[in-house]
């Protein structure tokens, strides 16, 4: 197998993913580790890239675009927040980084930022940019479900305005290490109890606290099932967030970028609200735009 072409690569906190690339734009290889941002003081970022792709790499210099933490204050090198309103930040906005390896030429996009309301994103404007590519006309409000939900307006091609919901990070803390932990299933679902959570959590979000506890107080008395619980935890907290979100997809087209559960969960809460929505996958999305950032740079070599 000859060395790639070029490596992807998403930076994230906890976790590192790369992809190796020939020459005919095709995926010859993933590898991925735990060596996240969060585990790396810079000087270690170089090492833990190699790991993954020191035996893969020939005698060429390979081009390395990274997205995500990496680029943080606390990452490999700063990558400065391009600011909102503006287009999905590309190559030409990359922080070259140097390397101790001849053989790597690395670059790290930037996140986006934006002052009023404060917020910022890193990873999320990559996977904007593959969707971008793939819908270049689009005009309306893409989702980001995850630890860290992001409600995003897009208009000609840029990133109008966003808005950040904690939403994925506080179920896992509600689930884990709350209360709730002796009530919440790991697995399981149930579809009606979700849908019933999220129209009673979107109808009385002051009341969510109460909500809340009453699935503890549910798991006492009257037995609820740990997977109806882990429903409805969800359905409360996505509920309250689509409440608060209103003004992003109330009359708006929605595309959803995301791990298909996660997708899933929200596309039933939306279209129970009876909006239409995109659904697509945040690692095709990522590579998108990762892609979308390799071939600008080959044309600024052409």
């Amino acid at each position: 197998m000859s060395g790639p072409a070029w490596i992807a690569a998403d930076w994230g906190t906890s976790h590192l993913r790369l992809w190796l690339f020939n020459q005919a734009g095709q995926v010859m290889a993933r590898r991925s580790s735990d060596r996240g941002m969060g585990t790396l003081a810079p000087a270690d970022f170089e090492p833990a890239l190699l790991e993954l792709v020191a035996t893969d790499l020939g005698s060429n210099t390979v081009p390395v675009i990274i997205c995500g933490m990496a680029g943080s204050r606390q990452g490999w090198a700063e990558a400065p927040y391009a600011a909102a309103p503006c287009a999905p930040p590309s190559i030409d906005d990359a922080t070259p980084v140097a390397t101790s390896d001849e053989r790597l030429r690395v670059f790290i996009l930037p996140g986006v930022k934006q002052a009023k309301p404060a917020d910022v994103m890193r990873g999320e404007e990559t996977q904007l940019a593959g969707f971008l590519s793939l819908n270049p006309q689009f005009d309306g409000v893409v989702c980001l479900p995850g630890t860290h939900c992001k409600w995003v307006r897009i208009s000609a091609g840029e990133i109008v305005s966003f808005q950040t919901f904690m939403t994925g990070e506080l179920f896992s803390l509600l689930a884990s290490h709350s209360v709730l932990q002796h009530s919440v299933g790991a697995t399981g679902w149930d579809d009606a109890a979700f849908d019933a959570a999220v129209d009673d959590a979107m109808s009385r979000p002051a009341a969510a606290a109460a909500q809340l506890f009453a699935l503890r107080a549910e798991t006492l008395l009257n037995s609820l099932s740990p997977a109806t619980a882990r429903a409805r935890l969800s359905g409360i907290l996505i509920g309250i967030e689509l409440a608060a979100a209103r003004a992003y997809w109330l009359g708006q087209n929605v595309a959803l970028i995301g791990a298909p559960t996660l997708t899933g969960a929200y596309a039933d809460a939306l279209k129970a609200c009876g909006v239409p929505v995109i659904e697509t996958d945040a690692e095709q999305m990522t590579l998108k735009g990762l892609s979308a950032a390799y071939a600008a740079l080959k044309e600024t070599q052409a």
